[in-house]
């Protein structure tokens, strides 16, 4: 009984690659590369706006797409599920560049993939169910009104000497800055807007994000309007990956990003499981807890190892994947390598996004992380949960991201103990 235990252990720590690999087929292939290209195509534009909405060079969030997507695929215990740069980690990103430079943002991101490693080698996975939705639905809220609020410089085009990483400071600033805002901006935004949901509703398996971004940018560059792109502001990306290098390490270092690392540790994890859940309830799959937080851990690691962002399981590129017919691991291996592909070949194209196309596109981004479709039912819940999801999200946008999930876990907590006596099923996993 003992060696079965143990066999049976070992089977949840093994990447899903590996079970899928034994039945392969051509067909499968040809559903995997279809979709795999579609995802990236999707990837491409959002991980440049992350990655530039969390104050980092536009190339970071290409890297981590690429070295991140294809160690979450390879490695992880989903089938489907699509790995980098995500939104949720926005706030943190930007708060620990600020704080600690970025060489700081990339030690923490080291320091967190070592952390969800041995998390994953205790099984932790298991520990999901212990997270109350309350508490993911709060931060996530708490998040999309950030991002949506950092987005406003770049979709008015307006004229500011630095936005404040500080909530209510930074919307003092956008105010004082209203009678900067630039026309063009506006409706190259909204145009964007318009295009991606447009196109989403008429063809939901299409990379609309690619198409919408590329044609509205395409109009700044035809009638020379006036407004940002990448290149203008940052330069021209590489075109080649950076070489990997460890990042410095000092005792007072580590522990000084200690607190970020578990906060970026606890998000991947969260974020992880959560897509792969949403990918489950798409496929009929079962993922396996413990290997998916292994393949973040990894995938945090390399990523920065080549100067990278923190990744997770992304839920809206994965149930793109889904969408567009992919059946295994390799979908996420083929979309790691289109976008390397198009790093190495069309990186000057990437000079020519228009900042107000990434911002519309990150405004969208931000509402579909908020799901408006559930605020009615959240705010009819049990007040108990009403109170912990409303805590949350304020302490997100006025506070931190690391006292919001201290006091929402521990709150949640609390009333759980307080619940002792009550059936499970009020604490089931979060429903995403």
């Amino acid at each position: 009984m003992g060696n079965g235990v143990a066999w049976h252990g070992r089977a949840r720590m093994k990447p899903k690659i590996l079970t899928t690999i034994q039945t392969y087929s051509g067909p499968l292939f040809v559903a995997d590369l279809f979709a795999g290209v579609t995802v990236a195509l999707v990837a491409i534009p959002l991980s440049l706006a992350i990655a530039i909405a969390s104050g980092a060079d536009p190339a970071a969030g290409l890297v981590t797409a690429i070295i991140a997507g294809f160690l979450i695929s390879f490695l992880g215990g989903s089938r489907v599920q699509i790995g980098g740069p995500t939104g949720a980690f926005i706030v943190v990103v930007f708060g620990v560049i600020v704080a600690h430079g970025y060489d700081g943002l990339v030690l923490a991101t080291f320091m967190a993939g070592i952390i969800l490693i041995v998390a994953g080698l205790m099984r932790a996975g298991n520990l999901i169910s212990f997270v109350p939705e309350a508490v993911v639905n709060g931060f996530t809220i708490g998040i999309a009104i950030i991002i949506a609020a950092s987005q406003l410089n770049d979709l008015f085009g307006l004229t500011t000497s630095g936005l404040p990483a500080e909530f209510f400071s930074k919307l003092e600033v956008l105010w004082a800055a209203r009678g900067t805002v630039n026309w063009a901006s506006v409706g190259i935004g909204a145009v964007t807007m318009v295009l991606i949901v447009g196109l989403r509703r008429v063809a939901p398996k299409f990379p609309g994000l690619i198409v919408a971004v590329g044609l509205t940018s395409a109009v700044v560059y035809l009638f020379h309007l006036p407004v940002d792109t990448i290149g203008s502001r940052f330069g021209a990306l590489p075109s080649q990956l950076p070489m990997p290098k460890l990042p410095e390490l000092s005792l007072d270092r580590v522990t000084e990003l200690l607190p970020s690392a578990f906060v970026i540790a606890f998000l991947a994890g969260v974020e992880s499981l959560l897509s792969a859940m949403v990918a489950d309830r798409m496929t009929g799959g079962q993922y396996r807890r413990n290997a998916e937080v292994m393949a973040q851990g990894a995938a945090n690691m390399g990523s920065a190892l080549f100067g990278g962002l923190p990744a997770t399981g992304a839920i809206a590129r994965t149930a793109t994947n889904v969408r567009a017919g992919g059946k295994t691991p390799v979908a996420g291996i083929v979309h790691a390598f289109t976008i390397l592909m198009a790093v190495l070949f069309a990186a000057p194209l990437a000079g020519y996004l228009a900042m107000p196309a990434l911002a519309g596109l990150l405004m969208l981004t931000a509402w579909n992380m908020s799901e408006p479709h559930k605020w009615r039912a959240y705010m009819s819940d049990e007040k108990a949960n009403v109170a912990l999801l409303l805590i949350t999200l304020v302490l997100t946008v006025v506070a931190d991201l690391t006292i919001a999930i201290g006091v929402g876990v521990s709150l949640g907590l609390a009333i759980r103990l307080r619940r002792r006596h009550v059936g499970p099923a009020d604490w089931s996993e979060p429903e995403r």
